[in-house]
């Protein structure tokens, strides 16, 4: 079955997408037959993968806070849940974190989410559970997962929302038929406002404490980790992108640990609503015989190392995850779960060919079983293939949902979590009756009781699989196995044959052929990384339609900034000039993009469901088209395995408007309850509230099955995919101001890895909206005038709209393809400061500089150009080029660093500046040109630009050609809470088309 035929299925699947198109559809696609070819992975056959291993869990879980009483849980014999579809919801909030042990000031305390206790305390956990000598905390690197908005966010956008409530409502009272009363309207809008205020706390560190990518970075602060430091979210998949992140960053010899926490909390009324659209059940008593998952709250961590890594530093090891591998199935429509066998058996054999072992060795899964019957058949048909032909009753199958219920994006680390104290207690868990994951038949048995895992008797390792699938039409497929015991055959005897011989690309470090590391690479063992070609882009900037519009921009000598139009900014309401205040923005300027209104040529996405659409969402779409045209080939030509990877705002603004249009009931509430109105009657304020709905407005339709698609963030990756019909993973990165060069890292991290065979990578995000510049106001983040970097002025930066995406493949594969190169990734360095989540720290800076030269063979003075972040104050743009003269500062440089920022144009567009920095640096490659600032009217004194020496020009220049070696650039990207990124890219010339 080749592509172009399954694709013309899914074309008919878009032409009948209706909204009773839900989670429990049984009708699989009928042309699911895809096959593994040499394509499916990377080109090169290598030696299996480094197993990595487990030293450190936590659990925190309903009736389980802690691995001990989880593992209690899971053997224990208890009642069948009403429904089988596992217990009834319980909640996380009687866990009481001490914020002090972790150093968290009070007054930042009360800004942040819940969430973000819950998870420091479970990485507290995990890393007291470690036992040995424990690991470089300046290259343990922090990964996080979570899905859909946050208290804080639903919190923060209610109160400013509800400002425009509390306008309404006064007047309504000056217009009306109170007007005579004597009620006082201006002191009654007055009133409900400092309710809210109240009631759900207005404090400068709101914008700070409400972000998912903080969640991350209080940890890294917390413990002093200074490694890799990002969000990630890919719906019910979260889990195994985030181990999947993990297991290729210790691989490459990126990290020497990382922390992986993932958790998922019942946030506020939108989730649980817009979900049961998709056939969840909030509780078991709504789920219909056994076809309807139950969502759940839990979180988890895990402490990975390579396995050589921790048998050095005498870690307990639980188990060792010897691959994780991830495949999406593209159909367009609305988001369901795959069904389709084949994709789920593709994962299997991928993961067992990365780690070189048999599928007859694994002696346990542990399955999704998410609850529809049509989900499961798939996953039953998939392992009964991948299990065919091993002795009867031979393989255990388990789901822990019969535990803990679906916990959504944590699902995936609860599994493993699972079948990693399985295999360290060398016990099997029971499944409790009225649950059945798998069918009884052939080499499967659901076990009823705890059961002895016995050794096998060639002495082959225990191992266990853990499946799993997401919303957006991931399927998942992760291998474990035990600590080795001694005498045990050695991991990896005995896959060739099953599999043909067929190996993944391994190592899920490279040295190449003549390869050399640089001074920086010796220091820390890392060798030259494989370049990675841009062979498609686009960009959509301020009034900029397209990436050449951008570079016009860029050439012209005057920024994009200037006042917000009144539909994204109510001045009226929100605009308080000169004063720093909260619920009021100082200033009323940015760079805003328009909102497409319609899909993108060629892509037939009903009214109905565009309209459900998050405005991030459509422009990534629109970006999409421009990246996959200058690519020049049909999208569906794209061979193998892909993934999306989008930084992004982890809250989408749809999703906060819903959520408040589902609170107008606690507003209306409060209104009952104000003081200025008591002097009228219960009917006269039901009347009131009534008017005061009608002039508010409803947000849109909560409760269809395309509601839940527009709002998550991964779905602006998935959107992206499914539309286009490429099998490839989607995952939205949250990576504060670093989200895009994070998401470029993920991206990268899987191609070298051989995770995937093409990547698209960038950003998009939106700010300019009264949310946003309201609370980033309140810190006194935003300029009072306009963004200026590297200016004696600089006061701060001024917001703006915008997106970027890159289509990105190994070089040698896009030069076996025959693929035009713009451009050549060399390296992506991070760290986190692990200090002031606000303050910028050059340390912290270098240290990400120096990681992204360690991977390559040239040295800094060989680099022309810094596309600096240039936050546009002036402690930021000092520490930021002080940073840059500890490593571009070597004294062998044979011209002066240029620095500039495209900030200077278009202001910060949040999670899409890096994206927007990499187009800008791309471009200038592509036209030998460097690129000027503009408003630069007297350099900040502050810069010690000689100690590189580096300058800011503010004319465009012609960028002269170095014998030898291409032109060479960096990019940098800075985001709260420490988290730093620093890519290095060089033209791309003839040797590499």
């Amino acid at each position: 079955m080749n592509r172009n035929e399954k694709l013309s299925d899914n074309d008919t699947a878009t032409a009948t997408d209706t909204a009773t198109d839900t989670a429990t559809d049984t009708t699989p696609t009928a042309t699911d037959t895809p096959t593994v070819t040499e394509t499916d992975t990377a080109s090169a056959a290598r030696d299996p993968a480094e197993p990595i291993a487990i030293v450190g869990m936590s659990a925190l879980y309903p009736g389980a806070q802690g691995v001990e009483d989880l593992w209690r849980l899971l053997l224990a014999d208890g009642p069948a849940p009403a429904s089988g579809t596992g217990p009834a919801p319980g909640g996380l909030g009687d866990i009481e974190v001490d914020v002090a042990r972790f150093g968290i000031p009070p007054a930042q305390a009360a800004s942040m989410a819940r969430l973000q206790l819950l998870m420091v305390e479970a990485a507290r956990q995990c890393l007291d559970d470690a036992t040995g000598s424990g690991a470089d905390r300046g290259r343990t690197d922090v990964v996080v997962g979570t899905c859909l908005g946050l208290d804080r966010q639903y919190a923060n956008a209610l109160r400013v929302d509800g400002a425009r409530y509390a306008r309404d409502l006064t007047e309504v009272l000056a217009d009306g038929a109170w007007r005579d009363t004597g009620i006082d309207a201006r002191a009654a809008g007055q009133e409900l406002n400092d309710a809210l205020s109240r009631r759900l706390g207005a404090s400068p560190h709101d914008r700070v404490g409400e972000m998912a990518s903080t969640i991350p970075a209080r940890i890294a602060s917390a413990f002093k980790l200074r490694g890799r430091t990002l969000a990630v979210e890919s719906a019910d998949a979260t889990s195994y992108l985030a181990l999947a992140h993990a297991v290729d960053n210790l691989r490459a010899g990126l990290a020497e640990a990382v922390l992986v926490v993932v958790g998922q909390r019942d946030e506020g009324r939108f989730a649980r609503r817009a979900l049961a659209a998709k056939g969840f059940a909030a509780r078991p008593s709504e789920a219909g015989a056994g076809d309807a998952p139950v969502l759940t709250e839990g979180l988890g961590a895990l402490l990975l190392k390579r396995r050589s890594t921790a048998e050095r530093d005498g870690d307990r090891v639980y188990a060792s995850v010897l691959d994780c591998a991830l495949r999406h199935e593209a159909r367009p429509g609305i988001f369901r779960y795959s069904l389709s066998a084949a994709h789920r058996r593709a994962a299997a054999e991928a993961a067992h060919r990365t780690a070189d072992v048999a599928p007859g060795s694994v002696r346990l899964v542990e399955c999704a079983g998410y609850g529809t019957a049509a989900v499961g058949r798939a996953e039953q048909e998939a392992i009964a293939g991948i299990h065919a032909g091993a002795p009867r009753d031979s393989v255990a199958v388990g789901t822990v949902r019969d535990r803990l219920g679906h916990t959504f994006a944590n699902a995936g680390l609860a599994g493993v979590t699972k079948a990693a104290l399985a295999l360290h207690h060398r016990t099997v868990p029971p499944v409790l009756p009225g649950t059945d994951p798998a069918p009884t038949t052939g080499p499967f048995r659901v076990p009823r009781a705890a059961e002895p895992w016995e050794p096998s008797t060639d002495g082959t390792p225990r191992r266990a699989a853990v499946l799993g699938a997401s919303l957006t039409g991931t399927v998942c497929h992760v291998l474990l196995e035990e600590a080795a015991p001694a005498g045990s055959v050695p991991q990896g005897a005995g896959a060739d044959a099953h599999l043909g011989g067929a190996r993944a690309a391994g190592a899920a470090r490279r040295r190449f052929p003549g390869g050399q590391a640089s001074a920086a690479g010796r220091e820390t063992g890392a060798w030259e990384a494989e370049p990675i070609a841009i062979v498609g882009f686009g960009g959509r900037f301020a009034d900029s339609p397209d990436a050449d519009g951008f570079w016009r921009t860029m050439l012209s000598g005057r920024d994009r900034i200037g006042p917000l139009p009144a539909e994204l900014f109510d001045r009226d309401l929100y605009h308080a000039p000169g004063a720093l205040a909260l619920g009021r923005s100082y200033t009323d300027l940015g760079a805003p993009v328009p909102v497409p209104t319609q899909p993108p040529p060629g892509l037939r996405i009903p009214p109905h469901r565009y309209a459900a659409t998050d405005a991030a969402q459509r422009l990534g779409l629109d970006v999409a088209a421009e990246m996959f045209a200058r690519y020049g080939r049909d999208p569906h030509a794209l061979d193998g395995v892909g993934t999306v990877v989008v930084g992004s705002n982890l809250g989408l603004s749809r999703e906060r408007r819903l959520h408040t249009g589902l609170c107008l009931d606690d507003l209306e509430a409060d209104v009952r309850s104000l003081a200025a109105l008591a002097a009228l009657g219960p009917d006269d304020v039901e009347a009131v509230t009534k008017l005061v709905r009608d002039r508010f407005g409803e947000a849109g339709p909560d409760d269809l099955p395309t509601t839940w698609d527009g709002c998550v963030a991964s779905g602006i990756a998935a959107l992206l995919g499914n539309e286009h019909g490429l099998d490839a993973v989607p995952v939205a990165v949250e990576a504060a101001c670093a989200s895009s060069l994070a998401a470029v890292d993920v991206a990268v991290g899987r191609l070298r890895s051989g995770g995937a065979d093409y990547a698209v990578a960038g950003g998009v995000e939106l700010p300019c909206n009264a949310r946003d510049m309201v609370l980033c106001s309140s810190l006194g983040l935003l300029s009072h005038s306009r963004i200026t970097p590297f200016d004696a002025g600089a006061d701060g930066f001024t917001p703006g709209d915008g997106c970027a995406l890159f289509l990105l493949k190994r070089l040698t594969d896009a030069r076996r393809d025959g693929d035009r190169v713009f451009g050549v990734l060399r390296a992506v360095g991070a760290s986190n400061d692990a200090k002031s989540l606000i303050a910028p720290d050059a340390d912290g800076q270098a240290r990400a500089v120096r990681q992204a030269f360690a991977q390559v063979d040239f040295g800094p003075d060989e680099v022309d150009y810094l596309e600096a972040h240039g936050t546009g104050t002036r402690l930021g743009d000092r520490v930021e080029v002080a940073a840059a003269a500890q490593v571009y500062g070597t004294g062998r440089r044979t011209a002066p660093l240029d620095i500039g920022s495209a900030k200077s144009f278009l202001g910060h567009t949040f999670a899409a500046a890096g994206a927007a920095g990499l187009l800008r640096t791309l471009q200038a490659l592509r036209q030998a040109t460097l690129p000027p600032s503009v408003n630069l009217h007297e350099l900040s004194p502050d810069l010690a630009l000689d100690a590189v020496p580096a300058r800011v020009a503010t004319e465009a220049g012609p960028w002269p050609a170095r014998a030898g070696r291409p032109r060479r650039a960096a990019v940098s990207a800075f985001g709260t809470g420490g988290i730093n990124y620093h890519l290095l890219i060089e033209e791309g010339t003839d040797a590499t088309r």
